[in-house]
């Protein structure tokens, strides 16, 4: 397994260094794109297509209308952010919103649990696409390239931080009831990684940002992207499932390998547009 997940980090770090630093933009947004198409794929074989949940031919096209309108909106949502329009980012889960409830409509009098399909429909359009966008919205503001790398260097450090110190260090479970393998242990040495990163990067690459609030900024990208893995985990515990996917030997699917950044976009956004640059 370590030996697979640094086989395919090997793979895709370069890929991602060359996507970011000479790609541009707008080959940034057609990748992130893709991306949410594949990783809502993912989100929709855990929440709404349970293993051990037999569907009619009915209740599938129903979903399958959903998730229709969950790809179009994933994708109207991210070209939206790739013209910096954080309104039209809203009003495009907004529209969403109004047609799943038109869609659930028709199927209510017959069958009342559509109401759990409409909510995890948001809830996939907000978790994915939504959180992506923020990606995109870096990107295309100012000096968006660095800050994306000093945002994946803190999520993807962190995670290896964790993975490693909760292997060989991990003896107090951290959340078991949502995942029985994350320690405290791994959790400190995951957030002491992030940090270690975040100070190197900052003093080499970004020296004019404050040192107070940027450690306050490395700690809580830390805490976020470690939340978004639990919350991830969660998902996969209710619906009995082990892994996301299989595009990533070793780490799973789209949606384990960006369950942390997910989680730390928007809160990257935020220190980048309110506190570090402001």
């Amino acid at each position: 397994m370590h030996l697979k997940r640094w086989i395919t980090a090997i793979v895709i770090i370069p890929f991602l260094i060359l996507l970011i630093s000479i790609g541009g933009s707008f080959l940034l947004a057609v990748v992130i794109n893709a991306a949410v198409i594949i990783a809502l794929l993912e989100y929709f074989r855990i929440g709404l297509n349970p293993p051990e949940r037999e569907t009619l031919s009915a209740q599938r096209i129903l979903i399958s209308s959903f998730q229709s309108l969950a790809f179009f909106t994933g994708s109207a949502v991210i070209w939206a952010a790739y013209f910096h329009s954080l309104k039209m980012v809203l009003c495009m889960i907004s529209f969403n919103f109004i047609g799943c409830a038109l869609v659930s409509f028709p199927k209510f009098k017959f069958d009342t649990s559509v109401l759990e399909i409409v909510f995890k429909q948001i809830l996939g359009v907000i978790y994915i696409p939504f959180f992506l966008s923020f990606i995109v919205l870096i990107r295309t503001g100012n000096a968006g390239v660095s800050w994306i790398f000093f945002l994946l260097i803190l999520v993807f450090i962190g995670d290896t931080g964790a993975y490693y110190t909760g292997t060989y260090l991990g003896r107090h479970k951290l959340c078991p009831a949502v995942s029985p393998n994350k320690t405290i242990e791994g959790s400190v040495g995951g957030l002491a990684a992030s940090l270690v990163a975040g100070a190197l990067f900052k003093y080499f690459f970004m020296p004019s940002l404050s040192w107070g609030l940027s450690l306050l900024f490395f700690f809580s990208i830390g805490i976020a992207g470690q939340v978004g893995d639990l919350f991830e985990s969660e998902l996969k515990r209710a619906s009995h499932i082990k892994d996301s996917g299989t595009i990533f030997p070793g780490h799973g699917g789209i949606l384990d390998r960006i369950d942390a950044l997910l989680f730390a976009a928007p809160v990257a956004y935020f220190f980048k547009e309110y506190l570090l640059t402001g």
